[in-house]
């Protein structure tokens, strides 16, 4: 499952980071207390995804087994500290939106998760766009949320009153515990596509396993979930 619209699909729907694997949860509830937040971090993280698993894959066979994680953590450092100056240099509002999340995304566990276990084993291309998949979905992850959080707990989307006058925000919608519970809608829905899918006899097996292989037919019994998503080059 290495072409390019497969792993687009992959990372935006079967393996959605926010309502599949569960992944990158501090960002998710921390900064989607707006749409122009939610998008514009998720496509700060894509990007920084995309160039990494591109680096990576390049120097996949050069890094030592050994010292791989480090290795990992530097490469995504750096790109992490280049979109950080090129935000402070044209989009400062955004830079001071996100604050100390955007440093954070070195530790994110999307951008690890995929080195470790598709960009490290998989060539440039299906690398370079696994990156941007997993990017992709992480932002309508994001972006989702933050309308959600937005429309209610304030009555605009992208800054733009949506509401009537007369609409009283429910506030909590924009605190802390309004990330939960939006997030928990939307698993929910999720969880209920999952449940027809089962019902007409489609294969949801895949869905929330963070596994792209066929668990049908899979004689692995799931050992191999460091590797998912794709095998040595």
């Amino acid at each position: 499952m290495n072409t390019a619209l497969e792993r687009l699909w992959n990372g935006m729907v079967k393996e959605n980071p926010t309502f599949v694997l569960m992944l990158g949860m501090c960002p998710t509830l921390a900064v989607t207390t707006s749409a122009m937040n939610g998008i514009g971090m998720g496509l700060t993280t894509m990007v920084i995804l995309a160039l990494s698993n591109l680096m990576i894959s390049m120097l996949r066979k050069i890094i030592p087994d050994e010292v791989r994680v480090p290795a990992f953590i530097v490469v995504v450092a750096s790109f992490v500290t280049i979109v950080q100056f090129l935000l402070e240099a044209y989009i400062p509002s955004l830079n001071d939106s996100l604050g100390l999340y955007i440093p954070l995304i070195v530790v994110n566990c999307i951008i690890l998760g995929r080195a470790e276990a598709y960009a490290s084993k998989n060539p440039i291309g299906a690398s370079l766009f696994d990156g941007i998949g997993m990017g992709l979905g992480f932002t309508i992850g994001l972006t989702f949320i933050g309308v959600i959080r937005e429309l209610i707990g304030v009555g605009t989307v992208f800054g733009f009153q949506v509401m009537p006058e007369a609409y009283e925000p429910v506030s909590i919608f924009v605190m802390a515990p309004g990330a939960f519970f939006v997030l928990a809608l939307l698993t929910a829905v999720q969880n209920r596509v999952k449940m027809s899918w089962e019902k007409k006899g489609k294969d949801a097996s895949r869905i929330q396993s963070g596994c792209s292989a066929d668990c049908a037919s899979c004689a692995s019994g799931c050992k191999g979930m460091a590797g998912q998503g794709g095998t040595e080059a």
